[in-house]
């Protein structure tokens, strides 16, 4: 389970305790890219996970998978890589120990300025040009979910601006920059009030799958992705919105 605030407190002063009574072991670091979607969840889930592996020090690295995939192709230390779509993480397929895993799914929802001022009800209301909307370019994952989603429903939407990830579609709806913005199910919870959300019909949703895999071959990392699929990670997951792979 999502550790409560007042416990979290406790958690850190015990992972302070426990370097404090063994004289500063020597611990690993983990460098753990993910989704920006993952942001929340993930954040809990470091907390959860160096409680447990007091000797593994978490570091994570979050950003829209595009530009996570960019980064790993082109160097950078990752040891493993949660990615919010299959397309960015078989960028980096190379690089992988064992072959990729779904491990949570998503879905999509638009949003609005709080209290949807506009009255928008439907995908067909993006449509209208005086709607100001936002997404991203279709090499980021949400904007390739979105693409998908308005393809279903035959519309034709422009956006005013492509944002670099999902937080950025969040971040220019919630403070009156743009209308509307097609963000995935768990942003659109977070951003709960400053955002108001809506449905989008089953017939023109999409299903997101994030798969994660390990790009070193240290037993931190096969560690971090073992406990990721496991019922207390899958746990975590689902209490932050996200479904079951």
């Amino acid at each position: 389970m999502r550790i409560p605030k007042p416990r979290r407190l406790l958690v850190v002063a015990a992972i302070g305790l426990l370097c404090a009574c063994s004289g500063s072991p020597d611990r690993t670091t983990l460098n753990v890219f993910a989704a920006a979607s993952l942001s929340n969840a993930f954040t809990d889930i470091e907390t959860v996970f160096e409680v447990e592996h007091p000797d593994v020090d978490v570091v994570l690295n979050l950003a829209a998978s595009s530009a996570l995939a960019t980064q790993i192709s082109e160097g950078a230390p990752a040891h493993v890589f949660a990615s919010a779509d299959e397309a960015n993480m078989n960028r980096v397929a190379d690089l992988m120990v064992d072959s990729a895993t779904i491990f949570a799914t998503n879905r999509l929802q638009i949003v609005t300025e709080a209290g949807n001022p506009l009255g928008i009800e439907t995908l067909a209301d993006l449509a209208d040009p005086s709607i100001l909307f936002v997404t991203s370019a279709v090499e980021v994952p949400i904007g390739r979910y979105t693409a998908e989603v308005l393809t279903r429903a035959e519309l034709t939407v422009r956006p005013v601006s492509l944002e670099e990830s999902v937080k950025g579609i969040v971040t220019k709806v919630s403070t009156g920059e743009a209308d509307a913005g097609i963000v995935y199910a768990t942003d659109a919870a977070a951003a709960h009030p400053r955002v108001t959300s809506v449905n989008i019909a089953d017939e023109f949703n999409v299903i997101a799958r994030y798969p994660i895999a390990a790009l070193s071959t240290s037993d931190a990392a096969t560690r971090f992705v073992t406990f990721i699929r496991s019922d207390e990670g899958q746990a975590i997951l689902r209490e932050f919105g996200f479904g079951s792979p």
